[in-house]
């Protein structure tokens, strides 16, 4: 909170976070405030930044720290645009630093600056700014064995199920699939809930607009990560196709892990 500052004070606050997903909260934002995201992952290069804004977010401006010059990454005079998801690179192995400036105010008004943060490897990044809001998972192509296979093991969510619905929402460039679900594998957060009045098992999962997902019939296995509490598709074969990958992968013993 701003309002724990003493008044006369011009120093700078530091706040060291030290893990590669978070957020961060900034009450009666005053003066600055410079965050160091130094997540304890000593064999990991995060060298992409991504930021989800809350709806709310006013008070201050955030510019991304690099090389001693500071980068406008989201401006309170945005007003009140739609919040998506913003990445951008950061290639830095001491760490990430944020500088969060204060706007000027003239009451005493409660204002936050809120928004949630997400620091991922090179390896997974499309392209060095993602197109400044891509979660790269959806990549818009149909997976190999070898990607399915891994990705069974390693996804944040794995449901066999069925498309419901496909909607597409065009000014944020980004569609929603709505599954039907009949097993849940696994999943890291509740997305995937059962319904209280007719018990069936529904959850939503994010693409890329640009990947023109249609809604089609029959039983799919849906994985992929979870982006700011949301799901996001990677890997979505038709189930069928992929118990004979994975019969024909077990049988040579090739499956990196059981399903």
């Amino acid at each position: 909170s701003g309002l724990s500052r003493e008044p006369r004070s011009r120093a700078v606050e530091q706040v060291h976070l030290r893990c590669t997903r978070g957020s961060l909260e900034w009450v009666y934002p005053a003066r600055a405030l410079r965050v160091l995201l130094e997540p304890n992952v000593a064999s990991a290069q995060h060298t992409t930044l991504c930021i989800k804004p809350a709806r709310d977010f006013q008070g201050a401006s955030v510019y991304l720290e690099r090389a001693g010059q500071l980068h406008l990454l989201l401006g309170e005079a945005e007003g009140a645009r739609p919040r998506h998801v913003s990445c951008f690179s950061a290639h830095t192995p001491q760490g990430v630093a944020l500088f969060l400036q204060a706007s000027p105010q003239r009451d005493i008004s409660r204002r936050t600056a809120s928004f949630q943060y997400e620091l991922l490897s090179n390896q997974s990044a499309a392209g060095p700014d993602f197109q400044k809001m891509a979660l790269v998972e959806a990549m818009c192509r149909p997976c190999d064995n070898v990607e399915l296979l891994m990705a069974i093991c390693s996804s944040d969510f794995v449901v066999k199920g069925s498309i419901r619905n496909v909607s597409h929402d065009s000014e944020n460039h980004m569609s929603q699939v709505d599954v039907s679900v009949q097993k849940v594998y696994r999943q890291k957060n509740r997305i995937f809930q059962q319904e209280e009045g007719s018990g069936e098992w529904r959850g939503p999962i994010r693409t890329l607009l640009q990947c023109k997902v249609k809604k089609g019939g029959g039983d799919f296995l849906f994985t992929g990560n979870e982006h700011f509490g949301e799901a996001w598709l990677g890997c979505a074969p038709r189930f069928k196709d992929f118990m004979l990958v994975y019969q024909a992968a077990r049988e040579r013993g090739a499956n990196p892990c059981e399903f």
